[in-house]
């Protein structure tokens, strides 16, 4: 099964991701977690280039392709290898970042931004994504107070508030995938709301991984002559 945490900035995603992990593994899981940008040793590289604040003159297409690089690294060196061996992935971000920042927050084309997010993660989505909600100015604030603040924290708070307008309206568009969760709350009762939605969805049951498509397949689809 392969679970996503989404949210703003300060939503607490780093922060739940351990607990959730450490849960699941109480339970017998062989659990996997990662982040985006980054999980592997090129994205981490990424990962430096995107949240530096020397990089602020950096344009949106510029940052949605860094993004997409960093996540075809990942999804083929970490998440594929583990789900193809029955793991279960946590990551703290994925695919619905690119959508919810660079395409709501900064106008890029949705159709553009789908099309790049499905070569560079193959075809993978999560079975599961979790949207940790919380007011825009409380987690610019939190991230603040926590010390740790990149270039993307920086955007002017209409940019943060269009990013949450965005994750609404994925959430809404595809709620079999998605469950919100109200991250206004203290970090414990979060966690118990978030265990609870988990444990729920693995009593039903995960799909297979999503296989790359074989050439075989691909030449089906084709129209005859």
């Amino acid at each position: 099964m392969f679970i996503t945490l989404e949210g703003p900035e300060g939503s607490g995603k780093t922060t739940q991701i351990g607990p959730l992990a450490e849960f699941l593994r109480d339970q017998g899981y062989d659990v996997l977690t990662t982040r985006e940008p980054g999980g592997t040793r090129i994205g981490e590289q990424v990962r430096g280039i995107l949240h530096s604040l020397e990089n602020t003159s950096m344009h949106p297409r510029t940052e949605a392709l860094l993004f997409q690089a960093a996540r075809a690294q990942l999804t083929a060196q970490v998440i594929r290898p583990h789900l193809e061996k029955g793991g279960i992935v946590l990551s703290d971000r994925f695919a619905d970042s690119t959508l919810a920042y660079q395409g709501y927050g900064h106008g890029l084309p949705l159709d553009a931004l789908r099309t790049i997010i499905a070569f560079a993660a193959g075809g993978l989505q999560p079975d599961l994504t979790l949207l940790l909600d919380v007011a825009v100015e409380v987690g610019l604030q939190r991230r603040a107070a926590g010390g740790e603040w990149n270039r993307l924290d920086a955007y002017a708070i209409e940019f943060h508030r269009r990013v949450q307008t965005g994750y609404a309206a994925l959430a809404a568009a595809d709620p079999q995938r998605w469950v919100k969760i109200n991250a206004g709350q203290p970090p414990e009762e979060v966690q118990q709301a978030i265990q609870q939605v988990v444990q729920e969805r693995i009593r039903v049951g995960k799909k297979p991984v999503n296989p790359l498509p074989t050439m075989a397949a691909v030449t089906d689809r084709l129209p005859s002559r």
